[in-house]
């Protein structure tokens, strides 16, 4: 696990989510145009990819540490410690990352 997830994973310490919700940080995506020109954050939409940092106890197929790719408008999003997180429903994750 990389740097910037393990000081992710203090954001979502002493939360604990309720039945099936997951709490999961947007994993931090550089994007550059063709002609190598970084695009800021402001100008560019949240990506549908994040990190698992807390589940709820009826929580059955993700656990905490996975990449995810979830539905784009799906949960709600909060800031917590300036990094934007969000609670959604485990039906809302459509996918996990293996590598």
């Amino acid at each position: 696990m990389s740097t910037a997830a393990k000081e992710k994973k203090n954001v979502a310490k002493g939360f604990q989510p309720l039945g099936d919700r997951v709490f999961v940080t947007y994993t931090e995506e550089l994007e550059r145009t063709s002609g190598g020109i970084y695009v800021p954050d402001s100008a560019k939409e949240k990506p549908q990819r994040g990190i698992v940092q807390a589940v709820g106890k009826k929580v059955e197929n993700v656990k905490v540490g996975e990449q995810v790719l979830f539905d784009k408008y799906s949960g709600s999003k909060l800031r917590i410690e300036d990094e934007e997180c969000l609670i959604l429903k485990e039906e809302d994750i459509l996918g996990i990352f293996t590598s």
